[in-house]
């Protein structure tokens, strides 16, 4: 809440109407939410005359109330009610704040006539256990009666609602600051209040220290003063402390929140007698514990930022004050506490602690030294005034902030460019001393310095110019369509290659799932395939999600295991997903288990899935992705895949990943999965080089080897288009066999070879002549033997 008549210490407003002027701040960008004034009809000063016990009650009491006109008999229920006291009286038809409106009634069988209110009932103060247990206000015994009370406390004030935004600095959550807002929409200038004060002779930095040892405060300023006389604040300090919502408590306390009000920096007021010579401001240790001012217990940890005598804690840095500390009514000397904390350790030990204040808040949104030093002065300049305080001369200081000037320069050019209009140089001009902004303007180019005051604005043109278009106004802004250069939309980086390898899978026959990352202990170790090891989270929430997966393979079979206990025979899914390993590295993988029929015909019969399909999958992705002839599969030793069919997948000399059939220690049925390192294949497109079809006739040649079992036919490929010319252009096997007419320790594999030649028909003789030189080569290089020769 903002009061008026505060802000109007500072600047010149009597000429503005309240609801005018909150449009025009409003359109300028600080929100206002709502307008109070408090104008409450039909509430008078009463004087209550006589008092006596309720006939039907043990706390109810029925009260002669004289209102000037007219004397009201009602019913109240306040422990503090008593004859010859100065009340708050609502009048029959009256209407409090939350529409309640006061009625003629009977209260127990008596006629009640009005009601004595409490200052929380006006909303004049925040309702809690404190505020209820104080009862009806009491009013000073000079108090007119039959006056409208509001007027006589000096309350009747127009006060803002703001609702600010997240990312502007606490500059609006104190009277001077808004006052600035007000000044640069006004275009009118701000006076400070008077920071002037006397000395004593004594010095302070004779006879106290301060240490810092923690670097989460980079500011603290101790001033002390002495014989201070503790007692109730000037009214005009308690009305606006009401009209904030702060209950008055005492002078010296009262000036701590006024203060606060109004710089914005939040002080803290030491009973120095109780602290001692010596403050050290540190990290709290962990289960260290302190009681505070709200005789609560709390317990610490290392993250807080504590205030102690350099032995006991004696303040939580900018939450809350020790009990051990405490300005009460016996106080005569006191320490005053001005600094910076660490922002976020404030938030986050406010939010910790249950303890949200507004000292709290203004120290979570962060504080310029320059309003620290000036808060600090006008705390002694209001206590000296209306405390009776002597200041001590001088002061001590830890002083880490930086000093240097936030400095910026940028030309119009900038500016218009973000704002997509054009402003003149002198309306830049206009608008920069309207925000008290200092610059020079020198060929065409801005130098501006922006006050400290300012937090939420960096050293850049964007804040600049949000600052420069707020206050020319966005209704001066020019509709026009967008004028930048357009591109394709596409997905790029990693998004990229999932979409095209996740839309190529699908249109093999393939169904995306998602599955946990985070699997059992027994679970990461299966399909290890890799040397890498498991990330263990140190609290997991059970067991069975503890551990970070690497694979995405043992995941699948907690799938297949849940469609076959449904009846679901044929499966074929797939997942792209990131992995983790030990080291934290972050891999994307593309993985996928395929079992039962892959393709259905009720003539021909289904196609049962075997690797050779999974394995043709596989080809057909990395062919997609333009890698073809650039891949090949090795033999590989997974021990939860099958030992004799299983291989390595394998990109220009790098294993990128694995496929084979599941171990039949795991499960008897056929079930074939292949997993893939998708980073390996960033970097290509999808891009596919086309050639020209053949124009002539193709002659094919087949061939068929009796070789050893543990020879790859990778390898006798590669002999083959090693050996053959250029018309060579495709090799093929199209059946392999083992059985009793070869021996045990053999087996027999059939190629096709399809030669064309690309700008003639080819002869019987060239191609023979070709085939001829695969065969020799093929039977010497592997020791192969030529079946039907």
């Amino acid at each position: 809440m903002i009061s008026l008549n505060w802000v109007g210490d500072y600047i010149d407003i009597k000429d503005q109407d309240a609801h005018e002027l909150a449009t025009k701040i409003t359109k300028a960008g600080i929100n206002i939410e709502s307008v109070v004034t408090h104008q409450i009809k039909g509430l008078v000063i009463g004087e209550v005359e006589h008092v006596e016990d309720h006939p039907d009650s043990d706390h109810l009491h029925v009260c002669k109330v004289n209102i000037g006109k007219e004397k009201l008999q009602i019913v109240c229920g306040a422990h503090n009610v008593r004859e010859g006291i100065k009340v708050i009286v609502a009048t029959v038809g009256t209407i409090l704040p939350g529409d309640f409106e006061i009625k003629e009634s009977k209260i127990r069988g008596v006629d009640s006539c009005g009601m004595m209110c409490a200052l929380f009932e006006l909303g004049l103060e925040e309702k809690t256990d404190e505020t209820y247990a104080k009862g009806i206000a009491e009013l000073d015994p000079e108090a007119p009666v039959g006056e409208d009370p509001l007027v006589y406390l000096g309350l009747d004030d127009t006060l803002y609602d703001l609702d600010i935004h997240k990312h502007r600095n606490n500059d609006c959550y104190y009277h001077i600051g808004f006052a600035y807002e007000i000044a640069c929409i006004l275009n009118r200038k701000v006076t400070l209040p008077s920071l002037e004060y006397k000395t004593i002779k004594e010095k302070i930095q004779d006879h106290f220290k301060l240490e810092v040892t923690t670097p989460k405060c980079s500011y603290y300023m101790a001033r002390e003063v002495r014989n201070v006389h503790i007692g109730e604040s000037p009214d005009f300090i308690k009305r606006r402390l009401l009209a904030a919502g702060m209950r008055p408590i005492n002078n010296v306390v009262d000036i701590s929140n006024y203060v606060m009000l109004e710089f914005g920096n939040p002080l803290h007021f030491f009973d120095k007698d109780k602290l001692g010579d010596r403050i050290v401001v540190r990290d709290a240790k962990d289960k260290e514990e302190v009681t505070t001012l709200d005789g609560k217990v709390r317990v610490l940890d290392s993250s807080d930022i504590v205030i102690t005598d350099g032995e006991k804690i004696v303040c939580i840095a900018g939450v809350m004050g020790g009990e051990n500390t405490e300005v009460d009514e016996n106080t005569k000397n006191i320490l005053i506490e001005s600094a910076i904390f660490d922002p976020v350790s404030i938030r986050y030990t406010s939010r910790k602690l249950e303890l949200p204040s507004e000292a709290s808040i203004r120290y979570g949104k962060g504080l310029n030294y320059e309003y620290t030093e000036m808060a600090s002065r006008r705390a002694c300049h209001l206590l000296e005034k209306y405390a009776g305080a002597e200041v001590l001369e001088g002061y001590v200081l830890i002083d880490h902030e930086d000093h240097s000037e936030k400095k910026l320069s940028f030309q119009p050019e900038d500016v218009d460019s973000i704002l997509g209009i054009t402003i003149s140089e002198e309306d830049m001009k206009h608008e920069l001393e309207r925000l008290d902004f200092p610059y020079t303007l020198k060929n065409g180019t801005f130098i501006v310095t922006i006050p400290r005051r300012r937090l939420d604005i960096d050293a850049n043109v964007n804040d600049i110019a949000e600052e420069i278009g707020r206050l020319y106004g966005y209704n001066n802004l020019v509709s026009s369509l967008p004028n930048i250069p357009i591109r394709r939309g596409e997905y790029i980086g990693d998004v990229k290659y999932r979409k095209i390898v996740s839309k190529r899978l699908r249109s093999l026959g393939l169904n995306e799932v998602k599955t946990y990352t985070l699997v059992s202990p027994e679970m990461a170790e299966k399909f290890s395939y890799e040397d890498k090891k498991c990330v263990v989270l140190p609290n997991p929430m059970s067991v069975d999600k503890s551990v970070v997966r690497k694979s995405i393979l043992p995941s699948f079979m907690n799938v297949y295991e849940y469609n076959k206990a449904r009846g679901v025979k044929d499966v074929s899914i797939y997942e792209i997903a990131k992995t983790y390993d030990s080291s934290y590295n972050e891999v994307s993988k593309i993985a996928g288990l395929m079992t039962g029929d892959y393709a259905f015909n009720d003539w021909r019969g289904n196609q049962e899935i075997d690797f050779y399909v999974v394995k043709g999958i596989v080809e057909n992705v990395l062919d997609y992705m333009g890698y073809e002839k650039r891949y090949s599969f090795v033999r590989s030793h997974c021990s939860d895949l099958h030992p004799g069919v299983q291989a390595s997948i394998v990109l220009d000399g790098k294993t990128i990943g694995i496929i084979g059939k599941v171990h039949p220690n795991i499960t008897k049925n056929n079930v074939f999965v292949f997993e893939m390192d998708l980073n390996s294949l960033f970097g290509r497109t999808n891009k596919l080089k086309y050639k020209e079809a053949f124009k002539y006739p193709s002659i094919q040649k087949d061939m068929a080897y009796i070789i050893d079992k543990n020879i790859d036919v990778s390898e006798i490929i590669k002999t083959i288009q090693k050996t053959a010319n250029k018309t060579l252009q495709e090799v093929s096997v199209f059946d392999v066999y083992e059985g009793d007419k070869i021996d045990a320790s053999k087996k027999s594999v059939a190629f096709n070879l399809v030669f064309n030649g690309v700008d003639r028909t080819l002869t019987d003789e060239e191609v023979m002549e070709s085939f001829n030189k695969i065969i020799d080569k093929v039977v010497s290089t592997h020791h192969a033997e030529l079946r039907d020769k």
